[in-house]
């Protein structure tokens, strides 16, 4: 008896890792969505959309879209995960369909650049490159961001109707006599109407990233990188771009620290930064495999979030060729 239960612990114990490695993702991932989904509808039933609607009103307005995402776009900019999760509220509760869903989360990729500006490419990646390349490499990130969140905009003007928004199905806090409920009525009604959200998103989170994290520890991924050399020989970079790449492509911070005492001499600082830019697209076949699609299947489910990703990768990938092109132009 004692031999068999050895045994079946033993067969178990790939459990271990695995929990350790998902259950922590899932909890972090989960509370900020928490937050992020209750926090729209407080912010909604409390009325402070109409308030701060001003400040994204620009991007909001040209994109056909309620006054509400904006706060969701914002929100973006201190939490990508909250962002997503007051998005998915909208979507979850009617305000937007899936089409209207789609430009607001195009439309956030540059606040969710912000974020990473104050978070990891000040103090970090500016410092490991210099002010030149790390102010150049930077902008060219920026440069992108933008660029996609105004395709965003564009695509809200050009697509996007009354057909695909729904701004009365924002939270209703009037009381039974039409009056305004009161604040701790109103933070209850807005709990309640967060928890069926969250009932949905949290498990797809634990199934998707456990799926994920068993598919990295059976399959080699870092064999994807084989395709920095072909890649780096057409747009024309120095043979030592390809090593710098493969770096970058698994790991922004080591890829940095490789290239910074290159540039000057094997590296042009444009040079330099069109290496790194295209260790971006490498690491994509990862980073996407890795922790874009278990996020966006958690939070929208498989079938729009495939949509999601296919969205936000294709838009990348194509502007990132784009300043490939102006950096290394003659």
């Amino acid at each position: 008896m004692q031999g068999f239960v050895a045994q079946a612990l033993e067969s178990l114990g790939w459990l271990v890792p695995l929990l350790s490695e998902v259950l922590p993702r899932v909890v972090q991932i989960g509370l900020l969505v928490a937050v992020g989904v209750f926090l729209a509808n407080v912010l909604v039933a409390f009325g402070v959309v109409e308030r701060i609607a001003g400040l994204s009103r620009y991007l909001t307005g040209p994109a056909n879209l309620p006054d509400e995402i904006g706060t969701a776009i914002l929100t973006t900019a201190a939490s990508t995960t909250a962002g997503y999760g007051m998005l998915a509220e909208f979507r979850e509760s009617g305000t937007l369909d899936d089409r209207a869903t789609l430009v607001a989360v195009t439309i956030n990729t540059f606040f969710g650049f912000v974020q990473h500006v104050f978070t990891f490419y000040a103090p970090v990646l500016i410092p490991i490159l210099g002010l030149e390349v790390g102010l150049l490499y930077v902008g060219a990130r920026a440069g992108i961001a933008l660029a996609i969140t105004l395709v965003g905009v564009l695509a809200g003007a050009l697509l996007l109707s009354e057909r695909n928004v729904d701004p009365s199905a924002s939270l209703d806090v009037d009381g039974p006599d039409g009056d305004a409920a009161p604040p701790g009525e109103t933070v209850r009604r807005a709990w309640e109407r967060t928890v069926p959200t969250l009932s949905r998103i949290v498990p797809r989170l634990a199934v998707v990233y456990a799926v994920v994290a068993v598919l990295v520890e059976r399959y080699d991924l870092e064999a994807l990188t084989a395709a920095a050399d072909p890649l780096a020989t057409v747009v024309g970079l120095p043979g030592a771009s390809i090593p710098v790449i493969a770096v970058f492509a698994l790991d922004t911070t080591a890829g940095a620290v490789a290239i910074a005492p290159l540039v000057g001499g094997t590296f042009t600082p444009e040079q330099a930064v069109a290496t790194m830019l295209l260790g971006g697209i490498i690491s994509f076949a990862v980073s996407t495999f890795k922790r874009s699609i278990p996020f966006q299947f958690g939070i929208w489910g498989p079938s729009f979030g495939t949509k999601v990703v296919a969205v936000n990768t294709a838009l990348k990938v194509a502007f990132i060729g784009v300043a490939l092109v102006v950096l290394l132009a003659p």
